[in-house]
């Protein structure tokens, strides 16, 4: 696309309207499902397949996958495992997909569609029929992760690199605010099943299902709207060289980039941090639920309202900590945002069983810090990237986090197997944080800013002065 071309849909508000829908469309996936309801209702009913006496209380039991003996309440642990490797593996391909097609927006909402068609499967959750479920939710979560590939990509179409943290802020504001929105309205068929006349996993089943209709049928939306891009490309995109094969170009340019990683030490050193600190907040984000469900004894009421509580604060927090950028630096306050990690691993260690004013407290909490240390992560990084090389770093960006993010829901698991309880599960996701801390503080940042604009490097340069906006 030339640039003259690209022009008028830079320019239009219209289309970057219809591209802010695909983030309200898709989180109500990751809000309903992958955070709230999926995990704690497959250890249910896991749980009565592996013939637990009470399903709804802690199961150390096992059933069999592939010949291995998984602990009940594992399970979803290892199934998220799974799907964020398998992913590592076949985003690459997807990104050279979309690298040499002209239409970004059919692989966004092709992959979404599919996705949600996977999804839906969820519904026949039930009984004691967990594989179809552990189906679905691997294909699911594979396949959305593949239509945000080409929702990121369609980013630099639509708004000019002075414009493009407003456009995708905006984006990442409408994503909460769909989620959450949905969210309560689950939060309201379940907690008042008996009035609509469901039972209680009928209402969750339904609720699983609402979400991935939500997410088909919003899709429509970026996919109509975001048209006059594909009219917009008068030449061809890239393409890698005619003898070269999809497997063979995307994991060749992954290895290229991976060899010149040394050369920018502080980048490098940033993403090992990154991979270590956003591992432990996925899988907090991922566990809580089951935590305060299983560990706690908490209803799904509680947990609904603690989790759409942290929806909404997120978005506070990625402003708070916005502000605390621009006063003390991105780098600051990432660290500052380690150590309350640490913090809140250690207070929901010792949250006392049915009382919920701490639980809410520390919620809140989580709410903060994962929306400033989350938005704060990727504008920090942007600027350890050598000049000109923005698309190929975030795609390594994106696909180391794919491919280690499965460490802490893994130790997760593997710890509640080995000790029958969620709290060493809990304590041992701190590791993460700790490690990432530590990464961190070996950062020097106008080293690294340096590097990636190709300018000399002062000698002994301090990175605590730095300019506010690093």
């Amino acid at each position: 696309m030339t640039a003259d071309a690209a022009a008028p849909a830079r320019r239009d508000t219209a289309v970057q309207r219809s591209w802010y829908w695909y983030d309200w469309a898709n989180s109500a996936f990751y809000t309903t499902v992958l955070t709230v309801l999926f995990a704690p209702y497959m250890i249910t009913v896991a749980g009565r397949a592996a013939g637990c006496v009470d399903a709804d209380d802690t199961c150390s039991r096992t059933v069999s996958l592939f010949g291995l003996h998984l602990a009940a309440g594992s399970l979803p642990s290892y199934l998220t495992s799974f799907a964020t490797i398998a992913s590592a593996v076949v985003l690459p391909v997807v990104g050279v997909l979309v690298d040499r097609s002209p239409h970004k927006r059919r692989h966004m909402a092709g992959f979404a569609w599919a996705g949600a068609a996977c999804g839906s499967l969820l519904f026949w959750l039930r009984d004691d029929q967990w594989q179809i479920g552990a189906f679905a939710i691997v294909l699911s979560s594979i396949l959305a992760g593949c239509s945000l590939v080409s929702y990121y990509a369609i980013l630099v179409d639509i708004a000019d690199p002075d414009d493009r943290d407003r456009v995708s802020s905006r984006g990442w504001a409408w994503g909460y605010l769909g989620g959450g929105l949905l969210l309560l309205v689950n939060l309201v068929v379940v907690l008042g099943h008996d009035t609509f006349g469901l039972s209680k996993e009928m209402a969750v089943r339904v609720s699983l299902l609402s979400a991935v209709v939500w997410w088909a049928a919003f899709t429509v939306i970026p996919y109509r709207g975001l048209r006059s891009l594909d009219a917009a490309r008068t030449t061809a995109p890239a393409r890698a060289p005619a003898d070269a094969g999809l497997w063979r170009a995307s994991f060749g340019q992954l290895a290229r980039t991976l060899r010149e990683l040394p050369r920018y030490p502080m980048t490098l050193t940033f993403l090992v941090a990154y991979l270590f600190y956003n591992d432990g907040i996925q899988t907090v984000v991922a566990s809580a639920s089951t935590y305060g469900s299983k560990q706690l004894g908490f209803s799904d009421s509680v947990l609904i309202a603690t989790i759409l509580l942290i929806q909404f604060v997120a978005f506070g927090g990625a402003l708070l900590f916005g502000r605390l950028a621009a006063r003390h630096g991105a780098y600051r306050s990432l660290l500052w945002g380690t150590v309350a990690w640490m913090a809140i691993v250690l207070a929901a260690l010792v949250l006392p069983e049915r009382s919920v004013v701490p639980f809410l407290l520390v919620g809140t909490a989580i709410g903060v810090v994962m929306g400033g240390t989350q938005a704060l992560s990727r504008s920090f990084f942007s600027q350890l990237i050598p000049t000109g090389r923005e698309g190929e770093y975030f795609a390594l960006y994106n696909a180391c986090e794919r491919g280690t993010s499965w460490f802490g829901t893994l130790l997760f698991g593997v710890v509640f197997q080995l000790t029958g309880s969620y709290r060493p599960s809990i304590l041992a996701l701190i590791v993460f944080f700790v490690l990432g801390g530590l990464v961190l503080t070996r950062l020097d940042v106008e080293r690294g800013i340096a590097e990636a604009a190709g300018t000399p490097v002062v000698p002994g340069s301090d990175p605590g002065s730095a300019p506010p906006s690093a």
